[in-house]
């Protein structure tokens, strides 16, 4: 299968905290940072998700917020991941900006040209992907 999501993250299952409909699954990244899911508890069967199986956090650019100067920060998100720009390619309207993570994994942001613009936006810039638990989905092979 093939999707349209630029993020698609190789990782193991780390925990998996069931509620009364959803489940909180954290994955280990296959760099070593971690994220976090919210999923439904269903989901999380019909996956066969357990601690130690593979998972893949798929993520749509759209969905990644970049941010700078968030060291200790206090966000709401759950994923707050620390990085460094790799590539800015503008577009007419929006960017999209690669953000390399420190084990080497790379989460695509699609933001507008504007906030680029205003953050000051270049390659080796220190910035921080940040996405909300509930905008990521999990999925197996």
């Amino acid at each position: 299968m093939r999707i349209s999501a630029r993020n698609v993250l190789a990782g193991k299952v780390k925990e998996i905290t069931k509620g009364a409909v959803n489940a909180q699954v954290m994955l280990t990244l296959d760099g070593g940072e971690e994220m976090v899911a919210i999923i439904t508890n269903s989901s999380v069967e019909s996956l066969g998700m357990t601690v130690g199986s593979g998972a893949f956090a798929i993520v749509k650019a759209s969905d990644v917020i970049v941010g700078k100067g968030l060291d200790g920060v206090r966000l709401s998100a759950r994923n707050i991941l620390a990085g460094v720009v790799s590539s800015v390619q503008d577009g007419a309207v929006s960017s999209e900006v690669e953000i390399r993570l420190p084990g080497g994994t790379t989460v695509v942001a699609s933001i507008t040209k504007e906030s680029v613009s205003a953050l000051a936006l270049k390659s080796g810039d220190a910035v921080f992907a940040v996405v909300k638990a509930s905008n990521v989905m999990l999925g197996v092979s």
